[in-house]
C-alpha cells in the first residue's frame, strides 16, 4: 500500500533508509527514488515530502548541524555498504541520551564516517528553477506522454528551440533527452514495483517494444529493469 508523507521540514539532517520497498522523495529542486537497501540523505531545513510503496520498512537517523563540515549539503540517494546497513540496524537497541565517548556514541560517529564515505547514486530527476519550465517538467512527470517532442514543449513556453535546449541543460545539468529519459525511469519504477509487465509499462512510455526500454534502462541505470529493485 502506497503512503504519502505531506511536505515538511526537519531542523536536523536526515538519513532516510529503504530496508524493504521503494520510496520517491520530492523538494522544489527535483525528485529522488530510493530502492531497497539504499538511502536519502535530506539536509536540515529542507521542505521535502515521501512517498512509500510496496512495504516498505524504514530506519531513521538524524544529524546535528555542525557534527561535520563534509557531510552533503543537497539532497541524495545514498548506497549503503554492509558495515553502514547494520549499524542502522543497531541503532534501534542504543540507549538515548548517551554520553561522550560512550559506545553508543561511538556508533553514530562511525555511522558519520560511512555517510561521508557512500557513494552517490544517480537515482534523480532534476528540477530547472525557472518556475513555467519546472511547472512543466513537474507536469510531464507526473502524466508522461510518448508522442510529446521538444517542439511541443517550445511552443508551450513560447521560446525558441535554442533558447530551450540552451536553458534546459543550463538548469538541470543535463539535456532535455536524458532528462526524459529519466522521467521515463521514474515513471516505470513504481508500477515496476507494483508488479506490472514490463512490456504493459513500455508501451504506456511510447517504446515500440519490451526490449527497447529494457535497453534504454540498462544504459541509464547500469541494470535490467527486473533487478533494479532488488536489493543492493
Amino acid at each position: 500500500m502506497n503512503h504519502r508523507v505531506p511536505p515538511h521540514r526537519h531542523r536536523r539532517s536526515q538519513l532516510l533508509y529503504a530496508a524493504t520497498g521503494v520510496m520517491l522523495v520530492g523538494t522544489e529542486a527535483g525528485r529522488w527514488i530510493v530502492p531497497p537497501e539504499r538511502a536519502v540523505w535530506i539536509p536540515a531545513g529542507m521542505q521535502h515530502e515521501v512517498n512509500s510503496l510496496v512495504h516498505v520498512s524504514t530506519r531513521s537517523i538524524y544529524v546535528e548541524q555542525g557534527v561535520d563540515a563534509a557531510l552533503p549539503a543537497d539532497c541524495r540517494v545514498l548506497g549503503i555498504s554492509p558495515l553502514l546497513r547494520q549499524l542502522l540496524l543497531e541503532t534501534a537497541d542504543l540507549p538515548l541520551p548517551y554520553r561522550k565517548g560512550s559506545r553508543t556514541d561511538l556508533v553514530f560517529s562511525l555511522i558519520v564516517e560511512e555517510i561521508r564515505r557512500a557513494p552517490v547514486l544517480p537515482l534523480d530527476i532534476p528540477f530547472p528553477a525557472d518556475a513555467r519550465l519546472a511547472a512543466r517538467c513537474r507536469a510531464y512527470l507526473a502524466q508522461p506522454s510518448p508522442h510529446e517532442t521538444i517542439d511541443d514543449w517550445c511552443a508551450d513556453l513560447a521560446w525558441s528551440r535554442r533558447t530551450f535546449t540552451r536553458r534546459f541543460r543550463a538548469e538541470t545539468g543535463i539535456s532535455f533527452a536524458e532528462w526524459r529519459r529519466q522521467a521515463a525511469i521514474f515513471a516505470a519504477l513504481p508500477r515496476i514495483a507494483a508488479g506490472e509487465s514490463i512490456t504493459t509499462i513500455a508501451f504506456d512510455l511510447g517504446y515500440e517494444s519490451a526490449s527497447a526500454f529494457a535497453t534504454m534502462f540498462r544504459r541509464v541505470t547500469g541494470v535490467a529493469p527486473s533487478r533494479y529493485l532488488a536489493p543492493g
